[in-house]
């Protein structure tokens, strides 16, 4: 399947109910539908966590922590895809946003406590702009528009290793870029997209440097033929897999016979480098794609983040659903000669993680491992949605 159909499928998956979704893939093999019975588990899973988190929301319409709007934004977009999108809980969800926009379009607000990387203009207005294409009312297109204008306009593009890549904030007075935000910011940009055929005549439209996108995708991923690093490594254990930055691994690094320091690739990071490739309109064929592909899944599991043990767990099932979706394979193969579908096993691994709680019947999930917020059960229930309704829609 070409990347372009692809990208329309899952934009839809942003945009529309479950019931109104197309389909996504284009499968090699016969892998089946997922089973009416599991189809059942998960849509009961998604039904008790929609209504836990419509619960948790606060007076104001946020939900977490109100200095980070993306921490409001992900529920509303895991609500927008469900069957209860109730309107006042959305109304005042989407008045928060909107409070929170800058004249700038960036969506943020000034942390309470000062923090490295400030209120996280990038990451929030990302996230923002994401979930507020997902409801679909034309009214916000206009803020949509503004926010994309500020997000391509803090891609940083001054000519280092970062090149190409974004940051938390393109403020922080220092170059720097990560995949992860990277990742969310290419998506967004991609899922919100046809705004910009609804600008007025004249009005120049806003869009990334996808080939500098590119460059700094391939900077990540752990290929010496295409990564101009010295750290890029073809070793087995590593090859085709992704780092966090140009310069650094949260999972470590290794010293070769030569004395050579090599990154450590792992599971998260990964799919949001295949998923990167497919948004900056790299082929499927090409050999970066492929190899990503490949490191996936010669590390399968859904045990751990791999790599990074339970760190990121939920993230890594949410952004693992999203590329394999857009890769357009349901069957993992294994070493052993057999496969998985991901599918089916990331719906039965999310349905088995759900914690219920006893007195209202309501579902959510949480992470013990507290890394990269996810002890927060807002967030991580969101992540979950998400990925189960993009594993609900083959």
């Amino acid at each position: 399947m070409k990347n372009e159909m692809v990208l329309a499928a899952l934009l839809s998956i942003s945009s529309m109910s479950l019931a109104e979704t197309v389909t996504l893939q284009a499968n090699e093999g016969e892998p089946g539908p997922v089973p009416v019975t599991l189809q059942n588990e998960a849509r009961a899973a998604i039904d008790r966590s929609a209504k836990w988190l419509l619960a948790q929301q606060q007076p104001e319409g946020n939900w977490s922590n109100p200095d980070f709007p993306a921490l409001t934004a992900l529920p509303l977009w895991a609500l927008a895809l469900t069957k209860f999108p109730e309107k006042e809980a959305m109304d005042k969800a989407i008045a928060y946003l909107l409070a929170s926009v800058h004249d700038d379009g960036s969506i943020w607000r000034e942390p309470k406590a000062a923090q490295k990387g400030g209120g996280l203009s990038n990451y929030n207005t990302a996230i923002c702009m994401t979930a507020l294409h997902a409801v679909g009312d034309e009214k916000l297109v206009p803020v949509i528009q503004k926010a994309r204008r500020f997000l391509a306009g803090s891609q940083h593009l001054g000519g280092d290793i970062y090149e190409g890549g974004m940051g938390y904030d393109p403020e922080t007075g220092r170059p720097y870029a990560d995949l992860s935000n990277s990742y969310i910011a290419y998506e967004a940009m991609r899922l919100t997209e046809n705004v910009e055929d609804l600008r007025q005549s004249g009005e120049e439209k806003a869009d990334l440097d996808w080939e500098a996108a590119q460059k700094f995708i391939s900077r990540v991923q752990n290929r010496a033929d295409s990564n101009d690093q010295p750290w890029a490594s073809d070793d087995p254990e590593n090859k085709g897999g992704f780092a966090y930055k140009p310069d650094s691994s949260q999972a470590g690094t290794t010293t070769n016979e030569a004395g050579e320091v090599r990154f450590r690739s792992y599971g998260s990071m990964t799919y949001a480098g295949l998923l990167s490739f497919i948004y900056a309109e790299v082929n499927r064929e090409d050999p970066r794609v492929k190899s990503a592909f490949d490191w996936a899944a010669a590390h399968w599991t859904l045990a751990e983040n791999p790599g990074m043990g339970a760190q990121g767990l939920y993230y890594f099932y949410n952004v693992l659903s999203k590329a394999l979706a857009m890769y357009g394979q349901d069957q993992i193969p294994l070493a052993d000669g057999k496969s998985v579908n991901w599918r089916n096993e990331l719906i039965r691994k999310l349905v088995g993680l759900q914690k219920i709680d006893p007195a209202t019947g309501h579902g959510y999930w949480v992470n013990e491992e507290g890394r990269w917020w996810e002890a927060d059960p807002i967030l991580v229930t969101s992540y979950s949605i998400i990925a189960l309704q993009i594993a609900l829609n083959p």
